[in-house]
């Protein structure tokens, strides 16, 4: 039997942004240092030189909305 499997990378409609590459190193950074739970998440992001679209502080509604926008 053949396993199939799909890479994100592979399903991509455009290469990440600059913002998105910036998100996710910062997430990373984020994860390692505060904590997986959402508030953590948070917590450090308003810690970090990235913001959601508006500009305003991360919040857990903004970052669950950011999340999903960008397809995570």
């Amino acid at each position: 039997m053949t396993s199939r499997y799909v890479v994100v990378h592979q399903t991509r409609t455009h290469e990440p942004t600059d913002y998105e590459l910036k998100l996710a190193g910062v997430l990373e950074e984020v994860y390692s240092t505060f904590g997986h739970e959402l508030a953590d998440v948070v917590r450090g992001l308003n810690r970090s030189s990235v913001y959601p679209p508006d500009g305003n502080a991360w919040t857990e509604q903004s970052f669950r909305a950011e999340i999903k926008r960008l397809g995570a």
